[in-house]
């Protein structure tokens, strides 16, 4: 993985009706390819998660960008582009009888992640460092209101 992080927006954030459908495509050509393409858009490398629906029991899968932290741990954001509420793949992470592991696979790999939701300090540092990487994010923390925007680290704690 690059260790150069910084991307400037080049794009117009999708409308919150349109990210489930964006986020469906992306999800199909991330299980069917390995190319840099689908895996590395818009300069930032992605990671399909896999959670479990906390009422349903069900498998839902997601792409998300990722932003490494200093030790190298991947970590995503759940800004939903600065929607008033999280989404839902984060509702179901958080719920540790659910979701006590998530399944991550990887451009070229896969693994199984104990999810680490950053709180003090360790999100404080982390959510500068990845501001000044992605400025749009303090945007969409505008666009949360009251909501602060959680950051999940995916450390690598089992092979798949």
């Amino acid at each position: 993985m690059a260790t150069h992080q910084k991307v400037d927006q080049a794009w117009e954030t999708p409308s919150h009706a349109d990210i489930p459908g964006l986020t469906a495509m992306h999800v199909q050509a991330m299980e069917s390819s390995n190319a840099d393409i689908v895996w590395q858009q818009v300069g930032m490398h992605h990671v399909l998660l896999q959670t479990i629906g906390r009422k349903s029991g069900n498998a839902h899968k997601v792409a998300l960008p990722v932003w490494c932290d200093a030790n190298g741990h991947r970590i995503v954001v759940a800004s939903f582009a600065g929607h008033p509420k999280d989404p839902s793949w984060f509702v179901n992470l958080r719920d540790q009888n659910a979701n006590p592991e998530v399944f991550c696979r990887v451009q070229n790999g896969a693994y199984w992640s104990a999810p680490e939701i950053l709180e003090g300090e360790d999100y404080s540092a982390n959510w500068e460092q990845l501001c000044d990487d992605r400025a749009w994010y303090r945007d969409y923390q505008l666009r949360a209101g009251d909501r602060r925007i959680p950051l999940v680290r995916l450390p690598e704690t089992r092979p798949a």
